[in-house]
Order: C-alpha cells, then structure tokens, then sequence
C-alpha cells in the first residue's frame, strides 16, 4: 500500500482534488496517508516490514511454488502467525504470484475414431411433445477419493426430463453407456423411431452399441464435430450435478446415494 502515497501525495500537491476525496476515490486510508507524510509508520506496518523479506525469502526458496496456505504454515513453524490474507497483501506489494498448476480434467469424449458417425436428426427437430420421443446421453467424469476419477453415464428423456437409465464405473469403456441403454429400455420399453442423441464419442459408436440401437428399433443421432451447445441439455445437468453435491469431497458410495436421491428428487425418477 506504501507505493500510493507518492501517487495520493503528488496528485494533492497538483491541487487536483482534495486530500480526501483522493483518498477516497483510491480506497486509501487517509490517516494511514497523513502518518506516512509524517514519515510515521503503525506497529503493524512496522511487522509487515520485518515479514515481508521473510515471505519472499520463502517464495522464491520453493521456487515460486507456495502460495499463501503454504506460507502461512512454513512461518507458524517459525513460530511467526500472521493470517492467509496478510501474506496475500504483502505478496501483492512486491508483485509476486505463485505458479498455479492446471487441475486434471480427463476427456470423455474421443471423437476421433474410426467407427463412423450418425448424423445430427434433432438440428431442425420440433420439441417433444411426449415422452419416449427423444432421449439425449453423456459421460461425465466425478472425482472420488482414492479411487481417482468415476464416470458416469446417463440417458433423459427430453420431453420429461427424466433419467431413464444411468451407469456409475471406473472405467469410460462401452460397457458403461451398454449398461445405461440397457438399464433405459428395460425401464421405458420406448416404441420404434425414438431419436437416440449423444455427442460424437467411441463408446456410442461401437458395434454392441449400435446392434442395440437397432434392435431397439431407435434412430441414433449425434452432434456436430465440437459443437457441446447440440447436447446442452445434458451438459447442463452434469453442471447441477456437480454443483450441488460438491463431488471433489465425497467417497463412491456417497456419490451413489447422493446421485440417487438427487435424480429421484430433481428429476422424478423413482428408486
């Protein structure tokens, strides 16, 4: 904070504004201003000075790999207790941020294969005005502890918004999305010419997938290449999922229970 007042002290000598509409208008602490033009500095202001050399010493000793958490912990073992959001202000002030990983996010959807696509049967298609018209699918990825990531594999009915089937394993193999339809045909019974809509993925291409499809007497459409916006309607329940079940925290039975009782609640499907 001590790089503004230059900057506060300069535009006030200007006759710009006054002295306290400047500190105002840049949220600067006018008493804070007053005591630095002084030359006075607060008890606290004296501590950020001492830990300030000792918060970059440690940044760039974990060659810029510690943020604030880390930071924090590393001076309580000094016996030093300053707060996350103080440490977080000083690094500030000497312009230092730690470098930020990318979290894993595995791909559930391999596009690119050789089994041929179907094309997209729902681009000019009217809503359904019954259910068992069309059912759209997805894969979704859920962190679990231990275990690393499950997958999950839905099918809903448009016209309802229902889940009608739905597969949870460790693996992203066709077994998981033949378990889904499966599960979905023997729920539903749907009849001839129901519009079967994924995205473009392997495991809805395959062979055992499409032998079902057909016997099943349904019409599978898929999306354009990279288009997420013509399976929105799933790609947004996967959000809600996610959303409210915090899944980052939870074990793989909890995640069962609580898919269950949230598709049984929001989406009316009885367990």
């Amino acid at each position: 904070m001590t790089e503004v007042y230059p900057a506060v002290h300069s535009i006030v000598c200007e006759g710009i504004a006054s002295e306290r509409k400047i500190c105002e208008f840049l949220t600067v602490s006018r008493s804070a201003f007053q005591r630095w033009r002084r030359f006075e500095t607060s008890p606290r202001e004296d501590e950020d000075r001492t830990l300030l050399p000792m918060i970059i010493s440690i940044f760039h000793r974990h060659c810029r790999r510690y943020g604030t958490r880390r930071i924090v912990d590393e001076l309580a073992d000094r016996e030093i207790y300053c707060s996350r959001r103080r440490v977080a202000k000083l690094l500030k002030i000497a312009g230092l941020k730690a470098i930020q990983p990318k979290s894993f996010k595995p791909r559930t959807t391999e596009s690119k294969h050789s089994l041929g696509y179907s094309p997209n049967l729902i681009l000019d298609l009217a809503e359904p005005h019954r259910a068992n018209q069309l059912w759209v699918g997805d894969i979704t990825y859920i962190p679990t502890v231990g275990l690393g990531f499950s997958y999950l594999a839905t099918l809903m009915d448009r016209f309802s918004r229902m889940i009608v089937g739905w597969s949870l394993r460790t693996d992203m193999t066709e077994e998981l999305v033949l378990t889904t339809l499966r599960q979905a045909i023997s729920n539903r019974q749907p009849p001839a010419e129901l519009i079967h809509h994924t995205d473009r993925g392997g495991q809805y291409a395959g062979t055992r997938y499409r032998g079902v499809l057909q016997r099943a007497m349904m019409q599978q459409s898929m999306s354009r290449a990279g288009d997420c916006y013509d399976n929105a309607f799933m790609e947004s329940c996967f959000g809600t999922f996610k959303t409210e079940l915090e899944m980052t925290e939870r074990n793989v039975s909890t995640i069962v229970r609580h898919f269950l009782l949230a598709f049984a609640c929001a989406f009316r499907l009885r367990v």
